[in-house]
């Protein structure tokens, strides 16, 4: 059974989507065993209470520098055996002290098909704002390994969505989740679950 860390800053749809697929028995050999925070009145951590699921906020403001607070999340997520960590709207910057801890074990959710629209200054409703700007026809998701870089990892999944004339921000926001998130992120749970991905030079393959 693949333990899973969840992290997280705000509301957890994302986190809500791969609750709902375990609960539907779409992610087999899986489970989420912690979910964190770096926002103490994330929603995300209510999401996981209500499915009895150990859910407590490591914030830099409670540590005396950002290195201290790298450890104190690592050390929790080794206490806790986790075997894959899960960024699900993060918004904080992934160490290397994780990234080497936890090589290809990792996972992140960007909404654009990398590598358009990512890297820094690339995260939540700045990424489709960008994508309506620059006037593309199809935006979408990708998950992705971590690695040192900025949305540079290993590419698992992707799925592509339309936009459409006169789109909002927000509305392409809601598609984009709605298309693509909450049915790749999952699915990517599922094949390491199910030990069906490999990495090799970068390059993901599934068997």
């Amino acid at each position: 059974m693949l333990k899973i860390g969840v992290l997280v800053s705000g509301g957890g749809t994302n986190l809500q989507a791969i609750l709902d697929a375990i609960d539907a028995g779409d992610i087999t050999n899986a489970e989420v065993d912690i979910v964190i925070s770096n926002n103490a009145s994330a929603y995300a951590l209510e999401r996981a209470r209500k499915h009895n699921i150990e859910a407590l906020c490591i914030a830099p403001k409670d540590y005396p520098d950002r290195e201290a607070f790298h450890r104190a999340l690592l050390a929790k997520l080794q206490e806790r055996g986790v075997d894959l960590i899960v960024l699900a709207g993060y918004l904080v910057a992934i160490p290397p002290m994780m990234v080497e801890a936890y090589p290809n074990k990792i996972i992140n959710i960007h909404p654009s098909l990398i590598p358009s629209f990512c890297g820094k200054g690339y995260y939540g409703l700045k990424v489709h704002d960008a994508v309506l700007a620059r006037g593309v026809k199809v935006t979408g998701a990708t998950v992705h390994f971590v690695d040192a870089g900025t949305d540079t990892g290993p590419i698992i999944l992707q799925k592509a969505v339309k936009v459409k004339d006169g789109d909002t921000s927000k509305e392409l926001q809601r598609r984009v989740m709605e298309k693509a998130e909450w049915k790749i992120l999952p699915d990517a749970i599922d094949l390491i679950a199910n030990d069906k991905i490999t990495v090799t030079d970068g390059i993901v393959s599934l068997k």
